[in-house]
């Protein structure tokens, strides 16, 4: 099967859609606005940011003991707050100037950014992205930027001072997110770009990339006072579920709208993320039946936030029976890596972000090589590429991933503590973080 330049952009990811590289500058001049593709891309903007706040906010509230509540939703909120500032400064620049890049060349801009879009310089009014306005594009992907640190806080949920999170998200951002996004979607030059890994939304840039971290700084931090012979159930499932659900819904912008298009691959990936999401968490739900002799709530709100991760990098490419598939694998190995898995590692990720994040991120960048196929389904890998290889490629993109993800975050984290401290003291951890850092109640007792 042959593939066009149009066809290896499609497939691959969101920001290497619409690169903004040398290899598509007569395209950019060319490109006319499209008004359905803009009213699309605002939607799915909205949509991402939804995922968010509320719904990842509402999701993590509800799993955390009720005296921590607020500390989670603040996090969030704030979290939003400082990347968004942080990605108008240089972050939009870090993850997709492409100054420098050379298809096939090596260089510091195969890894990061240059700086001649800080402070958004040369975005105006009229400055296209292909056929949407250059400002949505940029506040699409900034919704990106906003949900992936985000993800983090689950994993050290109910111990970590304010202050130390909001340092370390910022450097994280900066050396960590942004590498890595335009190591995977700043298009021809960038580094996993070139090697041809394919993430159409963000399962390596977004969930392994955080789910990594995650884990990391679970470890770093150790684990919370009392862990795990002390009960510690969640305050509120209500809310859980309920932020589950918005994550579903507002996951339709996140992998719909990485096509940056109203077109015929945002419909399938549309299709392909309610089949997986719908699979997986029943695979979950009946995997807890059969370990634990019930189903429970939490388990199949999980579930479907797993399938959700794993169909994202596969959402550009897979068809409907491979989005079963996808589903259905993550389902079940999500729910042993959650429970069995952490229980016999003893680590206290504590809402599971890793189990979750990072693994189902790890399945579906690898199944996004087997399902892209156009005899399994999928809309075609490149010409001459076969199933192993692409397969063998996504798992390099996933270990490279690991690895600097894995690497810089532990760095980060002990030169925080080396200087302020990470952990809040067994006093404010026993008070509970509402009131101890924010001076506040979730509830009134």
């Amino acid at each position: 099967m042959k593939t066009t330049l149009i066809d290896r952009l499609s497939l691959a990811a969101v920001g290497g859609v619409l690169a903004l590289g040398p290899a598509l500058a007569l395209a950019e001049e060319e490109a006319v606005l499209n008004s359905g593709d803009t009213a699309w891309m605002l939607t799915a903007t909205a949509l991402v940011l939804f995922m968010t706040i509320p719904g990842l906010s509402l999701f993590y509230a509800g799993l955390v003991r009720a005296k921590n509540v607020l500390s989670v939703l603040m996090q969030c909120f704030a979290i939003t707050a400082l990347m968004t500032l942080l990605w108008v400064l240089y972050g939009y620049s870090l993850a997709f100037s492409t100054a420098g890049m050379e298809a096939g060349v090596v260089n510091l801009a195969s890894f990061v950014g240059g700086l001649d879009k800080v402070f958004m310089a040369g975005l105006t009014r009229e400055s296209l992205t292909a056929a949407i306005p250059e400002s949505v594009f940029a506040t699409f992907q900034m919704t990106f930027a906003i949900i992936t640190p985000a993800l983090i806080v689950g994993a050290f949920a109910e111990r970590m001072k304010f202050s130390a999170m909001l340092w370390f998200m910022a450097l994280w951002f900066t050396l960590v997110y942004a590498p890595i996004a335009h190591m995977v979607w700043s298009g021809d030059g960038g580094l996993m770009w070139d090697w041809g890994v394919l993430d159409f939304a963000g399962g390596t840039v977004v969930h392994i990339n955080a789910g990594v971290a995650a884990l990391v700084a679970a470890l770093v931090l150790g684990r919370r006072k009392g862990y795990p012979t002390t009960p510690m159930p969640p305050n509120n499932l209500g809310y859980t579920v309920v932020g589950a659900s918005m994550l579903w819904v507002g996951w339709f912008g996140f992998n719909a709208g990485s096509a940056v298009a109203a077109n015929e691959s945002a419909g399938m990936a549309m299709l392909v993320t309610q089949i997986a999401t719908a699979t997986a968490a029943l695979a979950w739900m009946f995997s807890e039946w059969l370990s634990h002799g019930k189903p429970s709530v939490l388990g199949i709100a999980t579930g479907a936030v797993a399938g959700l991760v794993a169909i994202t990098p596969a959402s550009g490419t897979a068809g409907p029976m491979g989005a079963v598939a996808i589903g259905l694998a993550a389902g079940v190995i999500c729910f042993v890596s959650a429970t069995k898995i952490k229980r016999w590692l003893g680590y206290d990720d504590s809402l599971d972000v890793f189990g979750v994040h990072a693994v189902g991120g790890i399945v579906g960048a690898l199944l996004t090589g087997v399902f892209a196929a156009a005899s399994l389904g999928g809309a075609g890998l490149a010409e001459g590429m076969t199933i192993p290889g692409q397969v063998w490629i996504q798992a390099k993109g996933v270990l490279f991933t690991i690895v600097y993800t894995a690497v810089l975050s532990y760095v980060i984290l002990k030169v925080i503590d080396l200087v302020m401290g990470l952990r809040v003291t067994e006093e404010q951890e026993t008070q509970g973080l509402d009131l101890s850092l924010h001076d506040e109640r979730g509830y009134i007792l």
